[in-house]
């Protein structure tokens, strides 16, 4: 369940490549573009520019390099020449990416637009749920405390927490133990230890947290029809702390300005 520190340094390749991923996507004006659009440039970016696999891609019968979750879509979504982006929306995009053996997973939540600021609320809070999940992460913590940070900020904002998905380990193979929930208990379940590599990825709903999955197999709603948001990095355990192997550019300062503090 933990990497050697060669292994570690091939998943810290692949996830700054795929942050280049986001950081590209980032340019992309968003309105009008339908979700197999970008399904089809994020692919042609992986393996043209970044010489790379997109891991998602036949992965469990998957025939898409992305997930694109549109407003109260809450994962899994599949993209669609007909699912077109509109002003307002929310979209998540989950990406995986493979170079070296080595996979990293990462997922962003993007505002279309001109986006309403329930919408926006509901995104910053996903966000900031993240990185309390993030920060909990040290060698000698437990699973559960970062389950209990993520749902403690979740529902002081009014938010439920989706139980039926959860972070999970990762390296060689997409999905590797163990998994991470989004809700729990402090200093509870298994210990995190060096060396450790998962992912961290909190679905909020502004509505309930039951969810329902279409008949395609793959795409998870809301019950209620209620928005839903999602955000997702690949963390590695150090030795003094967390180090995020998707780190994209935009939030580097931050991360640094935090660790000054």
């Amino acid at each position: 369940m933990t990497k050697t520190p060669e292994e570690l340094a091939l998943m810290a390749q692949a996830g700054r490549l795929l942050a280049s991923v986001f950081e590209m996507l980032d340019t992309v004006p968003l309105i009008g573009k339908s979700t197999l659009d970008i399904d089809t440039l994020v692919e042609r970016f992986i393996v043209d520019d970044l010489k790379s696999r997109p891991a998602s891609k036949g992965q469990y019968g998957y025939g898409f390099v992305l997930n694109s979750s549109v407003n109260d879509v809450v994962c899994h979504g599949v993209p669609s020449s007909s699912d077109v982006l509109r002003d307002g929306d929310i979209v998540n995009f989950d990406i995986t990416l493979e170079k070296d053996g080595f996979i990293a997973d990462s997922s962003k939540t993007y505002m279309v637009g001109n986006v309403d600021p329930a919408a926006r609320r509901l995104v910053q809070v996903t966000y900031e749920a993240l990185w309390i999940g993030i920060r909990t992460v040290r060698p000698g913590a437990r699973l559960g405390d970062i389950g209990a940070a993520i749902e403690k900020h979740a529902k002081r904002h009014g938010y439920s927490i989706v139980r039926e998905y959860c972070g999970h380990g990762i390296g060689r193979e997409m999905h590797e133990d163990p998994q991470i929930l989004h809700f729990g208990r402090p200093n509870t379940g298994m210990m995190l230890r060096e060396g450790m590599v998962f992912t961290i990825e909190p679905m909020l709903n502004r509505g309930r947290r039951s969810v329902w999955t279409e008949d395609d197999g793959w795409t998870v709603r809301t019950k209620d029809g209620s928005l839903s948001a999602q955000f997702e990095h690949t963390v590695a355990v150090t030795a003094t702390g967390v180090s995020v192997l998707t780190l994209r550019s935009d939030e580097r300062e931050m991360v640094r300005r935090r660790k000054a503090a």
